[in-house]
């Protein structure tokens, strides 16, 4: 009878590691960035049925770079998580915070369990205040760790490329189409060191906008809107909240099921 291979529980650990890594690796980056009037989340995603952003709750959105089927499946129950406790309790109890910990438990018991793979993902979890100094920003890597940010975050195949891009460059204070250009640029940016050029219908943007009249601040910016905002002489004078370019979103599972999710698990802007 033959001796059973011995795999110490470090090295476990790190190969596991490694493997989510990897996948994360393939999907294509994105960013969340801290503007005036709330916070912006920009990425290159050529489908228009498959999003990488979404409203969570009223004053939450959420992002996400890895496997499309298990984020979108994380985002699910994120939303199922937040209408339960807005329901039974009160609306202003649901924070990204607590909807963080409910994401860092899930990824971290998948993660240890030699059971299951672990998750291709990474999260952004995000909430706007009625002040900038309200905002959070909460990373979560494959791990289930929890990593609070500050002004902006990267993640997917080049994050920390883009990462170092943006500290160096984002500032307090700006406006939505500045913040917007930052963010095309940074994502712009190959590995190698050149740049390539990310045309508007390849974007895919959204903000959760304090100055909203409405409860729900999550909106995404589409058409004539992203376009205005891109063109650098417009920009300035650009109004942020014209309806006719702009898509809101349903706050019901619906509106983001995984009806439309195709075939494959992998995320189709690979």
């Amino acid at each position: 009878m033959s001796t059973p291979f011995y795999v110490s529980p470090q090295q476990a650990m790190a190969d596991r590691a490694e493997y989510a890594r990897k996948g994360i690796a393939r999907g294509r980056s994105l960013v969340v960035l801290q503007y005036a009037d709330g916070i912006v989340f920009v990425g290159e995603n050529p489908s228009r049925a498959l999003h990488k952003f979404s409203e969570i709750y009223d004053r939450i959105g959420f992002a996400a770079a890895g496997k499309y089927n298990e984020y979108e499946n994380l985002r699910i129950g994120g939303v199922r998580y937040a209408d339960l406790r807005g329901y039974t309790y009160d609306r202003d109890d649901v924070t990204a915070r607590g909807l963080a910990n409910v994401y860092a438990q899930t990824l971290g018991t998948i993660f240890s369990s030699a059971a299951e793979k672990p998750y291709e993902v990474e999260l952004v979890v995000a909430e706007v205040g009625s002040a900038a100094e309200g905002d959070q920003i909460y990373r979560l890597p494959h791990d289930g760790s929890i990593v609070d940010e500050h002004g902006s975050v990267a993640v997917g195949g080049n994050s920390e490329q883009i990462s170092s891009f943006l500290d160096q460059r984002h500032r307090d204070g700006m406006t939505l189409a500045e913040a917007l250009k930052l963010a095309v640029q940074a994502l712009s940016r190959e590995p190698g060191g050149g740049e390539r050029e990310i045309p508007a219908e390849r974007l895919e943007v959204a903000v959760l906008d304090r100055t909203r009249p409405q409860q729900r601040k999550f909106k995404r910016i589409v058409g004539r809107q992203l376009a205005r905002l891109l063109d650098t002489e417009a920009a300035g004078s650009t109004p942020t909240d014209a309806p006719s370019d702009t898509e809101d979103t349903d706050s019901t599972e619906s509106a983001n099921s995984t009806d439309s999710t195709p075939d494959s698990t992998e995320e189709t802007d690979k």
